[in-house]
């Protein structure tokens, strides 16, 4: 819309005459001066009506191709008038100035220095041929990417931006994506914080998860030898939840895949530890819906067993279903921003646990029971403090708790893993959709892994917690202790990892 007085106005008549209600409006003339976000509601016929109204004057943006951008040196005459035909010849083509610079008494008296923003190569090529016939020029720079534009087109600049993560996608796409994102700025904005922040934080999101894939992808693993004949592997990728494999001498089984940005380098991973062979995986456990615990869970073929809350929530695209902050924009955008960025890939073969508790540990129902070889688990049953539907796994007399994300060692987190993690607290203001459950659930299984440690203490073994992200640990006092050898995986150096005794 057009940067002039009475065109919100102007807009708003248009919506009214055919009964359409407004339900947001944002408008920042600091973020961008010519892009105004409506959400409107209105019948399929008066939405054709007010769509084909705004577009007939000019305020409908229904594309964000990047322009393209056009930065000459322009030597004009000493003439009167001579500023007014040069700008009749970019008025002409539509350009949009974004810089000018002249003056007769500096250094270069006939210089002119000027940038534009202009929708076509073609009309570039144009112009340019209209003013090389007319004068002499330079061109300082050309660019068609949208990396050079300036904060007049904001929003078309970031869009460009999402693009270079996501790849090219449909324009109504992309469109609707920057309404939810605006959505989301407007929001934090409410609640004191920087818009600059929000939009940095959600291109960083993006941008950290596609920077540490193929060379730069690497990972800390643990392994512990559980039973005889059973070895328990955790993988920590470079953002998001950790992956558990165990393996028996009959099946492997997977809790948690992370995000399915990571799937490909994964594959490699389990490979240079010999347990890359698919034919033995028989099944999929997963604690919660987050896209770093399950985003990859589509590209295996073997049952993915969850509780039913957690596949409502990758059924309806919102972490915040089945809680109180399930109707909250934060929470709903995050869940459809997060899976896009880390390429989420919903599995199709799901089995939900019983939702009929046989008994209880503590606070938690306790749901069912997992035999992995040897290993018998408790399948625990989360209030709801992380999101809905999170589970535990649970075996007193082996010594092992799965707390999913309410029990995590930060003190384990490298730099890197706590700044990821940062982002999202920032953008969703709380990884927890219940603090106060959060709490309760995170005092009891800390308490739980406390009386296993009494009941082990003649076998000289300690109850080891497998947190959603960090080292496997175990208590000391009342701190996270990382427990064993931490291995460092790097996949461009073939002799990085070390093999080491299996604690």
């Amino acid at each position: 819309m057009p940067n002039t007085p009475g065109s919100l106005h102007k807009a708003a008549e248009i919506i009214l005459k055919y009964e359409g209600n407004i339900n947001r409006i944002q408008y920042d003339r600091r973020i961008d001066p010519a892009t105004v976000f409506y959400e409107v509601t209105a019948s399929d016929d008066a939405f054709g009506k007010i769509t084909h109204d705004l577009e007939r004057i000019g305020y409908l943006q229904t594309s964000l191709k990047p322009l393209n951008f056009l930065r000459i040196c322009v030597y004009l005459p000493h003439q009167p008038g001579a500023l007014y035909e040069f700008l009749n010849f970019t008025t002409t083509v539509g350009a949009n100035i974004a810089f000018i610079d002249f003056d007769e008494k500096g250094r270069h008296p006939d210089r002119l220095i000027v940038s534009l923003n202009l929708e076509q190569s073609s009309v570039v090529d144009q112009l340019l041929d209209q003013l090389k016939s007319r004068y002499r020029l330079e061109i300082l720079e050309y660019d068609t990417t949208g990396k050079h534009l300036d904060d007049t087109v904001f929003y078309v600049r970031y869009a460009q931006a999402i693009r270079e993560i996501i790849g090219e996608s449909e324009e109504n796409f992309l469109l609707s994506f920057l309404a939810d994102i605006n959505h989301i700025v407007q929001e934090l904005m409410d609640r004191g914080n920087d818009p600059r922040k929000v939009f940095e934080s959600v291109l960083l999101t993006g941008q950290t998860l596609s920077a540490t894939t193929k060379a730069s992808f690497y990972a800390d693993i643990q392994q512990f030898r559980i039973t005889g004949h059973l070895i328990l592997f955790c993988f920590q990728a470079p953002c998001g939840g950790n992956i558990f494999l165990i393996s028996t001498d009959n099946e492997k089984v997977l809790i948690d895949t992370g995000y399915g940005i990571y799937h490909p380098d994964v594959m490699v991973m389990l490979s240079r530890y010999g347990l890359g062979d698919l034919h033995r995986l028989s099944r999929i456990i997963v604690t919660h819906a987050d896209a770093d615990h399950c985003g990859a869970a589509g590209y295996f073929s073997v049952p993915v067993f969850m509780h039913e809350g957690t596949l409502a929530i990758i059924k309806r695209n919102n972490r915040a279903f089945g809680s109180r902050r399930e109707h909250s924009v934060l929470e709903e955008f995050y869940t459809k921003m997060i899976n896009l960025f880390s390429k989420f890939n919903s599995p199709e073969k799901v089995r939900c646990f019983n939702n009929q508790p046989v008994s209880v540990r503590g606070i938690f129902p306790v749901l069912g029971y997992v035999t992995i070889g040897d290993l018998e688990l408790e399948i625990l049953e989360g209030l709801g403090g992380h999101t809905y539907g999170q589970i535990y796994l649970y075996s007193q007399e082996h010594g092992l708790i799965f707390t999913a994300d309410s029990v995590i060692n930060f003190a384990s987190l490298t730099r890197e893993r706590a700044d990821y993690s940062s982002l999202a607290a920032f953008l969703v203001t709380s990884v927890n959709v219940d603090s106060d459950l959060a709490k309760k659930e995170r005092k009891a299984l800390i308490e739980l892994a406390s009386e296993t440690d009494k009941k082990l203490i003649t076998t000289g073994k300690k109850c080891l917690i497998c947190g959603g992200h960090g080292a496997v640990s175990v208590l000391e006092g009342n701190q996270l202790v990382a427990y064993g050898n931490i291995e460092r995986y790097l996949p461009t150096v073939h002799d990085s990892v070390v093999k080491k005794p299996v604690v």
